[in-house]
């Protein structure tokens, strides 16, 4: 068995009537036509929750008995009410009448008692037998009411008075005077303290006390903002009115699609909802929601509202839409069973509706396989039709290699392409195609990737064409700024002539801003004495590694790492760039006098600077280093080569100094 299902604001709705997907087929047409229905999918898949719960041409009113046991229902043509069984899940009886019934009241706790208002300005009472009293009211009749303590039938026409059918005396009483001469759309009565509630066609609520007879309040402006599409012009009517069994809470419909929720101990409006279809509200329902359910989302009081195109649900407290329901037909009435998910519409088609929402209650005791079959539909659910095929253009289908396939039934052409089986596209595709995987595989990745390039990448302020270095300054001291906010001068109007105009550009080789900022001078002097020690090493180094075996690949290849290590590559290629940018600019170095050595050996420009001490320090460290050689191989090896010596100079060097040292003591 498959329901019919809608989602509206994520909350399913399951049509067990009343739908596309169930249909009720008259006993003698199965007959006739049982092997053409074999093949209906609608047909054999249909669920029927009550039996022959139709009418012939439309359904008016239908209401459920307090005892929760039967469902009435009015409808024609030819006029009649009906009445169905939730135990036996069919129709009890029908009865005809004479005219169409606009309204009922069912008198007693089951069916067996009703009131009819119809609209030929009669009314009808009927009992367990049949019709049982026929009587007229002045004017036609728009709604009826039964007050219990008093036996009072309450029936409101098209003048302005409420006309009181007392049954217990078997007579009429003095009617009660409104000051709508329009005439009283809705009368309700509160279940709560029996409060008498009239809503008027001239767009006001009278409420009456029972006790006295007497008008204790009335509602004359109904708050509508114009945020809901109000117009001060048009005309504003009541057309529908309810009370909710805690006694305080009144909603209230009107003719332009409003609801309102009221409490009786204010004028302004709780709750205002729009239907946005501009129909007069047929009917309201408080709803009470799951036991242990404080959600409004999945549980609380609702409040079900309908005109003649879509019921709506929503919460009661908050005013959140909670899902709707549109028929496909006219809706004339709408009526739920007991505090359960179901509810049941009367409409202006032959079938009447019945909806199952588990969300908004369970299902009832006589109903449960309702709740089996929702569960079964969750787990298996039904693919549509069009799941099994792929929609293609013509394209799309030459790119496919399929082009020998049109006017054949494979191909079913719709619009401006084919309906195509979906396994057949598959196959194609792949065959056309066979590296679409790994393209789309690549795809993927490639977005990934720049997905975590665009995550790492950081918004950096782009500098000014003018005034670099007092744009990167400002920032600076904006960014280590202490606890008060300095103004971001950059940001600032005024001063972005500063930044744009090349006549504003400050000139740092000018007197005035060398004398005004000395510390950049300094700076430059400090960056100039650094180069000038970074050059010292270089050319000690270089006079270390003549010193040694120039031969060897293995120290060249030490040398250029150990540079590497210490940036002075970098830093040299950056001066020879530099030289080369500036050109003439620069001063060329000439010719160097250096001083050499007994050994043959040149003096490095650092020795120049050093100090007569220092130099013949360096001198007696050469010479005792001399013949001693340390050098690594190609291989990873190392080679040491030394000279000997004996022990007798080393020894006459010591009595030598003693000498010396016994000579500064005398």
């Amino acid at each position: 068995m498959v329901l019919q299902v809608t989602t509206a604001n994520n909350v399913k709705v399951y049509t067990v009537s009343g739908g596309l997907g169930s249909r009720s087929i008259p006993d003698w047409l199965v007959r006739q036509k049982k092997k053409a229905l074999k093949k209906d999918f609608d047909f054999r898949t249909r669920v029927e929750l009550i039996q022959d719960f139709e009418f012939p041409e439309a359904s008016n009113r239908l209401k459920t008995t307090r005892d929760g046991k039967f469902v009435v229902a009015t409808g024609t043509y030819k006029p009649q009410m009906r009445v169905f069984e939730f135990a036996d899940m069919s129709m009890k009886f029908e009865r005809h009448t004479d005219a169409e019934t606009l309204n009922f009241e069912i008198l007693s706790d089951d069916w067996t008692k009703q009131a009819l208002l119809q609209n030929d300005r009669s009314v009808e009472l009927h009992a367990q037998g049949g019709i049982h009293y026929r009587t007229r009211i002045p004017k036609f009749g728009r709604d009826l009411a039964y007050h219990f303590p008093s036996c009072d039938l309450m029936v409101s026409a098209s003048g302005s008075e409420v006309y009181r059918l007392n049954l217990d005396q078997g007579r009429f009483l003095n009617s009660i005077q409104t000051d709508s001469e329009e005439g009283v759309n809705c009368i309700e009565i509160n279940p709560a303290h029996q409060l008498f509630g009239m809503g008027t066609a001239k767009g006001t609520v009278e409420l009456w006390d029972p006790r006295s007879k007497s008008r204790v309040g009335l509602l004359s402006q109904l708050d509508v903002p114009a945020q809901f599409g109000r117009d001060d012009n048009t005309a504003l009517e009541v057309s529908a009115l309810k009370f909710r069994d805690d006694g305080l809470t009144m909603g209230v419909g009107t003719t332009t699609g409003h609801t309102l929720l009221y409490d009786l101990r204010s004028t302004v409006p709780t709750i205002v909802k729009d239907h946005q279809y501009g129909f007069p509200i047929k009917t309201i329902h408080f709803h009470k929601g799951s036991p242990g359910a404080n959600d409004s989302e999945t549980g609380g009081d609702k409040v079900i509202v309908a005109d003649c195109k879509i019921v709506k649900i929503w919460d009661r407290s908050s005013g959140k839409h909670f899902t709707s329901i549109e028929p496909e037909t006219d809706i004339n009435d709408v009526t739920t069973v007991e505090d359960s998910g179901l509810i049941l519409t009367a409409n202006e088609g032959i079938q009447m509706g019945s909806y199952f929402i588990p969300q908004l209650g369970p299902a009832p005791r006589w109903a449960s396989f309702l709740e089996n079959i929702t569960e079964e539909m969750e787990e298996n659910p039904n693919r549509d039709i069009y799941d099994e095929y792929k929609f293609i253009t013509r394209k799309e289908l030459t790119a496919l290699g399929l082009e020998h396939l049109m006017g054949t039934n494979v191909l079913k052409a719709y619009m401006h392409g084919f309906f195509v089986d979906l396994r057949l596209y598959e196959k194609a595709r792949l065959i056309a195609n066979p590296f679409a995987y790994e393209d789309y595989r690549e795809r993927a990745v490639k977005d990934k990737i720049e997905k975590e390039r665009g995550s790492r990448i950081r918004a950096v302020k782009q500098l000014p064409s003018v005034n670099k270095q007092l744009a990167k300054q400002l920032m600076a001291e904006q960014k280590s700024g202490s606890g008060k906010k300095k103004p971001d001068v950059l940001a600032d109007n005024r001063f972005s002539d500063l930044f744009a105009d090349p006549d504003f550009e400050v000139d740092e080789k000018s007197k005035e801003f060398q004398l005004l900022h000395p510390s950049v001078k300094q700076n430059r002097h400090h960056r100039s004495d650094d180069e000038e020690s970074d050059d010292e090493v270089v050319q000690q180094e270089e006079d270390t590694v003549m010193d040694e075996d120039s031969g060897s690949e293995s120290e060249e290849d030490i040398v250029t790492k150990i540079r590497k290590e210490r940036g002075l590559e970098v830093r040299d290629r950056k001066q020879t760039s530099t030289s080369i940018r500036t050109g003439s600019g620069q001063k060329k170095r000439g010719p160097e006098m250096r001083m050499g050595t007994m050994g043959g050996r040149m003096t490095s420009k650092s020795e120049g600077k050093k100090s007569f001490g220092s130099r013949l320090q360096s001198d007696d460290n050469r010479r005792k280093n001399e013949g001693h050689k340390m050098s690594r191989t190609a291989m990873g090896g190392m080679e040491m080569s030394f000279t000997p010596q004996s022990g007798k100079s080393k020894n006459s060097k010591g009595d030598d100094k003693n000498k010396n040292k016994n000579k500064r003591r005398a």
